[in-house]
């Protein structure tokens, strides 16, 4: 039917099926947008718990907000409210008793467990993200990212200015990133003897993993010589197998069989990025391979973690997580073509090329 009101005299049409106007939200609606809008003070949250090391003073148990609030020098009320609502968020849960235990995502918040992601936390929550996404609404309505004009420079030179924030984004990448290195290493074929280069690799986690699970690769581990400094790769297994080259991917990277590039491109803009991966195309070896290990965000509705990183990207670094369509497109810019692209049980996906 039609419906005309003297206040809003255009024609607003109700649904005959439900009977209720289309302008009213459907009540589940309403909720999910509310959730949505509260995203911001979960992160406050989960940030809050890292910074107190809350997950590691549950390690051998379940403890009250008393109890916590005494080790932590915090007031034990305003604490209490905070685990409640972690708990609501499945980082905690309160037991009958009001004591708070760890579940299986705060156990992953612990500081002394394999695979840690404490240090991801304190990144993804840090400051130089938090700032920079609130500029949201001006990245897109300009398509800049939004960190110079919070911080007053881009965010790559930021960090070579600030030490602190230097070694929060290195171990955050670390964190973030490592879960990844051992399914990457088992996921893709490597050939048996050859060199491997890890571009724009930090400490090396990832060559490492690879180096360990392929006995006859060699490896270098190339990045900012303030990158390279500490790397995972010391140990006396992988003596005489790799080595640490500082140096710029945009000018050149060392000859190689295969040429990792792990979350590196979506730091960078689509012509930094053509930059990079021409750097690569000319120190491959005959047939040798370039392997981008990405988010790579699918086609349709259903979520998927790069699309959450994109914004990430998009508003810090002024890059962005590609499409397959998308990478393929700075492939063949780059004198690369598309192999193959392998899934794995992680949130990236590894995607093959060689020269063509």
């Amino acid at each position: 039917m039609i419906v005309r009101t003297p206040s809003r005299p255009r024609e607003i049409i109700v649904e005959p099926s439900s009977g209720r106007h289309p302008a009213t939200p459907d009540p589940s609606g309403a909720l999910r947008l509310m959730e949505e809008a509260f995203g911001f003070l979960h992160s406050a949250a989960l940030r809050a718990a890292a910074s107190l090391r809350l997950a590691d003073r549950l390690a051998d148990g379940p403890r009250t907000a008393a109890e916590l609030a005494a080790d932590t020098g915090t007031d034990g009320a305003a604490l209490q409210r905070l685990l409640r609502h972690l708990a609501s968020r499945g980082v905690f849960r309160e037991d009958d008793t009001g004591a708070f235990g760890l579940t299986p995502a705060g156990h992953a918040l612990r500081t002394d467990v394999p695979g840690s992601l404490h240090p991801a936390v304190l990144l993804l929550t840090d400051d130089m993200f938090l700032h920079s996404s609130a500029g949201l609404a001006e990245t897109v309505r300009t398509g800049e990212s939004a960190f110079p004009g919070v911080f007053g420079t881009p965010f790559f030179q930021h960090l070579e200015a600030d030490g602190a924030a230097r070694e929060v984004f290195d171990a955050g990448m670390a964190a973030f990133s490592g879960p990844l290195d051992d399914v990457v290493a088992a996921a893709y074929p490597f050939p048996e003897r050859g060199t491997v280069v890890d571009v724009g690799g930090g400490r090396g986690g990832l060559l490492r993993a690879v180096l360990l699970r392929h006995p006859g690769l060699s490896g270098v581990l190339f990045d900012r010589a303030a990158a390279v400094r500490e790397p995972l790769l010391a140990t006396q297994e992988l003596t005489g197998r790799w080595r640490a080259e500082p140096g710029d991917f945009f000018a050149a990277v060392p000859d190689g069989d295969v040429l990792l590039l792990k979350h590196v491109l979506p730091d960078w803009s689509d012509e930094d990025c053509v930059r990079i991966l021409n750097s690569c195309r000319r120190a491959l070896a005959p047939g040798g391979r370039v392997l981008v290990v990405d988010a790579v965000p699918p086609p349709g509705n259903a979520p998927h973690p790069g699309k959450d990183l994109d914004l990430l990207m998009m508003t810090a670094l002024g890059g962005s997580t590609r499409t397959p369509a998308e990478l393929d497109a700075l492939f063949a810019r780059s004198g690369l073509r598309h192999i193959r692209t392998l899934p794995t049980p992680g949130f990236a996906s590894i995607v093959e090329a060689a020269a063509d």
